[in-house]
């Protein structure tokens, strides 16, 4: 049974469903935290480093939410570590300066609110990868948390620049290569014929390892895709560009630690390399609810199942 297979079959129930969140939320932590201790002094050369956000302040999001606060934070931080900020391609070009650049994944109304603001005040470049059919309202919350084709443009108008992340945010690791092609052919003509925008740059949902195919990578690039994001860094699928994912729990030490490199071999669902490998199959099949929100609260998370 694969990590998918239990979370489908989780969400027929609100408890199961809740609890493994909980419990998914509590793993990453502490893995999280035992990673940047490992770093902590240490002080590696810098390299440009791309950051994979999602929404900057949906609480519902879980740990893809950051804070309004945190995600200012984390700028003055890297202000103050002595990096600059640039565009994904600039990066790209001139990987061992120390530039960072910034993306915001799944087009969370959020971002328009919380973080365009702040970017355009600051004059930080930043990208934005839409789901189009999520735009579309096809959305499980239609578009209560993700912005419509209006909001899409309000963001490119308040200096974001957009790319593609799909057309309903599906698992491409699953995919028939028919089903990735069309993913990613009808998003780009979407975006082409709704925004006037022609895009080369597509974010894989989910990002992982797991979630690309070299059939998908093939379908990428006759769709006209030039680069395509994971949202991991020496773990990423072949012939895809790194980006470092960041978090809601990483305040200032794992935020440091994130530029540092320390999660460079971590993924948020897949460890096959290092000491951290998660083998979900063997272990979140078999505990109840209520172990998973033990597991969940020995690693200082905070959980409540409804009554």
């Amino acid at each position: 049974m694969t990590m998918e297979s239990v979370r489908h079959s989780l969400r027929h129930s609100r408890p199961g469903w809740i609890a493994y969140r909980c419990a998914a939320g509590g793993r990453i932590r502490a893995e999280r935290w035992a990673l940047a201790a490992r770093t902590a002094g240490r002080t590696p050369a810098k390299q440009g480093r791309i950051l994979a956000y999602h929404s900057i302040g949906t609480p519902g999001w879980g740990v893809n939410d950051v804070t309004p606060r945190d995600f200012e934070r984390h700028l003055q931080i890297a202000v103050d570590d002595g990096w600059s900020f640039a565009t994904p391609a600039e990066v790209i070009a001139e990987p061992s300066k120390p530039q960072l650049a910034l993306t915001f994944d799944d087009g969370a109304i959020s971002v328009l609110t919380h973080a365009a603001p702040v970017l355009r005040h600051h004059g930080i470049p930043g990208t934005a990868f839409v789901v189009t059919g999520w735009a579309d309202g096809q959305h499980p919350d239609g578009n209560e948390l993700v912005l419509d084709w209006r909001g899409v443009r309000a963001l490119r108008e308040a200096g974001m620049s957009l790319a593609s992340h799909s057309v309903t945010h599906p698992d491409f690791g699953r995919l028939e290569p028919g089903e990735a092609r069309r993913e990613l052919e009808v998003s780009r003509e979407q975006m082409r014929r709704l925004l006037d925008a022609e895009t080369d740059e597509f974010a894989i949902p989910l990002g992982q390892s797991g979630n690309w195919t070299q059939a998908a990578g093939r379908a990428a690039a006759e769709a006209g895709y030039t680069t395509v994001y994971a949202q991991s860094v020496n773990a990423r699928p072949e012939g895809t560009v790194a980006r470092t994912f960041i978090t809601r729990i990483d305040r200032p030490m794992l935020f440091r630690a994130a530029l540092a490199g320390a999660y460079d071999d971590w993924e948020e669902w897949f460890q096959p390399t290092g000491n951290f490998i998660h083998k979900p199959s063997s272990t979140l099949t078999r505990l109840s609810p209520g172990a998973f929100l033990q597991i969940s609260r020995s690693a200082g998370g905070t959980c409540r199942l409804p009554r």
